[in-house]
């Protein structure tokens, strides 16, 4: 029988139990330092909690994948190195880097640790996914959540690396942890800091009865009475255009591809993810759930799969801004 992973965000050790009891392959963590691109406040894993994580996940037969996914800064490559042993050191299953020159340093150091294409990395070609294989010997790659379903089968089937998509979460339409536009509007990368829209940049004003979010300044969106406000970031603003106020790149909406499954398993993904490390163990509890239970009627019967409706409902509680779409999977950006 064909078989999609699950792999499911852990930012907390709770939020990895839960992930496993409620079905997943995979959980991915980070440790608390520069080398996670959620490396927030209040997150992430002490030594201990890891220890205890890895050795939850392994007793059931779960895999701990370790978020390297930041570019090393010049005067700090030793901390990103370490973080590869660390990972090695505790069990990891695989770790997720998107720098090549930490590749070559864990190809070299761990022969033997299995290596997975952040999408950090931006690979969005065969080319740039067969460079990675054949210099790094990456075993998986991460596909940006910019790629049509055909051509993911494309890639799939001129590739022995395994593909791995995004099922649900919060939906990038650039260049993923590299946005330009937000590094111009804040004054950060959004890869070191791990979000978009860094906190401090952020500010709401109520004018009038109009909420205005504001991202360093940069008027991103207004909403009126009832209006349902949705976390300012640049590509999902209303700005402007030829005289017409509207959201020039996208909405602010999460991708769900629950829809999509049967399509996704017969063309040989390899790995469904779920975007969320930031969010709670409840948020965890059901996504995962609600996938783990979509993807196995999927394999159970693909040609005669339908999403129920209580699955969308779930995910739609979840979702940014309260709305969902398939994203690029079946069309391209504007």
């Amino acid at each position: 029988m064909k078989k999609i992973d699950l792999v499911a965000p852990a930012g907390s050790l709770l939020a990895l139990k839960t992930a496993v009891d409620k079905g997943a392959d995979a959980v991915f963590l980070g440790l608390r330092n520069a080398t996670n691109a959620r490396n927030f406040g209040g997150l992430n894993f002490s030594d201990s909690d890891i220890a205890q994580g890895v050795e939850y996940a392994h007793a059931r037969g779960k895999q701990v994948l370790f978020a390297i996914n930041t570019y090393p800064q010049a005067s700090m490559v030793a901390e990103w190195r370490a973080a590869i042993d660390t990972a090695v050191k505790m069990g990891a299953d695989a770790c997720i880097v998107a720098d090549p020159g930490l590749m070559a340093y864990a190809r070299d150091r761990h022969p033997d640790l299995r290596l997975h294409l952040s999408v950090q990395g931006s690979a969005t070609t065969l080319d740039a996914i067969e460079l990675m294989r054949e210099q790094f010997g990456i075993k998986r790659a991460v596909l940006p959540r910019v790629l049509t379903l055909v051509e993911i089968e494309k890639i799939i089937r001129q590739t022995t690396v395994e593909i791995e998509v995004f099922g649900f979460g919060s939906l990038c339409v650039m260049a993923e942890g590299r946005c330009l536009l937000s590094s111009y509007a804040t004054g950060d990368s959004p890869n070191n800091k791990g979000v978009c829209s860094p906190g401090h940049a952020v500010k709401w004003e109520e004018k009038n009865n109009i909420l205005q979010a504001r991202l360093n300044g940069t008027l991103i969106d207004s909403y009126g009475p009832g209006e349902v406000a949705a976390y300012p970031t640049l590509c999902k603003g209303r700005f402007e255009v030829d005289g017409e106020i509207d959201y020039a790149l996208e909405e602010p909406t999460s991708l769900n591809a629950i829809g999509l499954l049967p399509q996704l398993l017969n063309m040989g993904v390899a790995a469904i993810k779920v975007e969320g490390r930031q969010r709670s163990p409840t948020y965890v509890a059901q996504v995962v759930g609600t996938l783990r239970s979509a993807l196995d009627a999927t394999m159970r019967d693909p040609e005669r799969y339908t999403p129920r409706a209580e699955w969308q409902t779930t995910l739609a509680r979840h979702a940014e801004g309260a709305h969902v779409t398939q994203g690029a999977f079946e069309r391209p950006w504007k």
